[in-house]
């Protein structure tokens, strides 16, 4: 039974040798619309378990030093692994500079012994695709104890008393997650937040289980200009999104840029060829400057970064 996958390049980790703890089947406890993974009733423990043993055997024979992270992650919820902190210990004795990272949809923060199991992670990415309950259950489709309210309340004390790096991720789906009440109070519960790495925000990029739509990228932009200039939003584009390129004078380029930080391939996506011709000239001439953010490079006007610069001297 292979547990280990990869190594894929991320854009936003590095080259990842990922970890599956759930390799024979789906074991999650959420059956999301977006999944792509077949639909599946929740469940809320594993009942087919790998052993330690085994994970670490295998990773063994792929682990070398070009590995940025090692991915904990699942056909479902890798926390509802039931050795998880055994086996996070046992990766710490063989993984050397390597990093651990797991991606989790949060909702089993609430179980004292997963919160402190996470502690132990060099990285943790944390799912938070709505804080209404009825938006929550519609989208994420949680076994029937999951409670919002109390994956929230959890997360905020995780976030204060994780240490490490703490990233948030959100995935929008057309209708659902998108509206300007949602955002308002996913917006006011990302500003409650400690320690915040970066916040990612996404749509559906792989077939889903279930018929939904996933947004355009001027939509996941204009999301992301409705949050909080504090908040470290990312927009998590692939190529595979869908352009919706249009015409910006330069003007518009540095006003959307002093507004949110985008990357290369957001301005692909965003930027009609005569505006990419545009930005590149105000690359030149230093109007445009550029600052990196863990592996990812973003641009933003240059009045801006010295601004910001100067409030942080």
């Amino acid at each position: 039974m292979q547990t280990i996958f990869g190594p894929v390049s991320s854009r936003r980790f590095g080259t990842s040798l990922g970890v599956d703890l759930s390799p024979a089947l789906k074991q999650c406890n959420f059956d999301c619309l977006y999944c792509e993974l077949a639909p599946a009733q929740p469940v809320t423990k594993q009942k087919e378990v790998v052993a330690v043993k085994t994970v670490v055997d295998e990773l063994k024979k792929h682990l070398n030093d070009e590995i940025d992270v090692i991915t904990l992650t699942a056909n479902g919820e890798p926390t509802l692994y039931p050795h998880l902190r055994e086996l996070i210990k046992e990766i710490d004795k063989i993984k050397k500079n390597t990093k651990t990272l797991i991606l989790t949809n949060s909702s089993t923060l609430t179980d004292s012994r997963v919160f402190e199991t996470l502690k132990l992670l060099d990285q943790v990415k944390l799912s938070l695709d709505a804080v209404s309950a009825n938006v929550f259950k519609k989208i994420d489709r949680p076994a029937k104890d999951v409670n919002i309210d109390e994956i929230i309340k959890a997360l905020q004390r995780f976030s204060e008393e994780y240490t490490k790096e703490l990233f948030i991720e959100i995935l929008f789906v057309k209708g659902l997650n998108d509206t300007k009440e949602e955002i308002t109070k996913l917006n006011e519960t990302l500003l409650r937040l400690h320690n915040v790495k970066r916040i990612d925000i996404g749509t559906i990029d792989r077939p889903p289980a279930y018929p939904v739509e996933a947004l355009e990228f001027n939509q996941l932009h204009a999301i992301a200009e409705l949050f909080d200039a504090s908040l470290p939003i990312h927009i998590a584009s692939r190529k595979s999104t869908k352009p919706t390129q249009r015409s910006y004078t330069q003007e518009e380029i540095l006003n959307t840029l002093d507004k949110r930080p985008l990357t290369k391939e957001d301005i692909e996506l965003l930027f009609d060829v005569s505006s990419q011709e545009i930005f590149q000239k105000l690359l030149q001439n230093g109007q445009i400057t550029t600052k990196k953010v863990d592996k990812i490079e973003f641009f933003l006007p240059s009045k801006n970064f010295l601004r910001k610069r100067a409030k942080n001297s």
